[in-house]
């Protein structure tokens, strides 16, 4: 059996996992509604879905971000290769939408 005191105790942490975690999911739907508004833009104006040199940037602004914060810079990374790539995935989809270049020749 666990002491009362101990189950407590993790029912707290657990708490604040769960509020992190709602918080990161809505944090998450906000950068994308930011995204999507550049994706309208790049297609409305012909720009292509994805920026290496702005994508570069972010990734080392964000490895020092999470050194700071004491977290591992290739687990960072790795997050934010995943979104980026995503994101890129909704720009291709967006200017194929709109008429502009296909995914395949942007």
């Amino acid at each position: 059996m666990i002491d009362p005191a101990i189950k407590q105790e993790l029912a707290g942490y657990r708490q604040s996992i769960d509020n992190i975690d709602a918080a990161l999911v809505h944090i998450l739907a906000e950068r994308f509604r930011c995204t999507k508004a550049v994706g309208v833009l790049k297609a409305k104006h012909d720009l292509p879905p994805a920026d290496p040199a702005r994508e570069e940037y972010q990734i080392n602004r964000l490895r020092q971000l999470a050194k700071d914060a004491d977290l591992d810079p290739d687990f960072a990374e790795t997050f934010l290769n995943f979104i980026i790539k995503e994101v890129i995935r909704h720009h291709e989809a967006i200017a194929a939408e709109q008429g502009g270049k296909s995914p395949q020749t942007a």
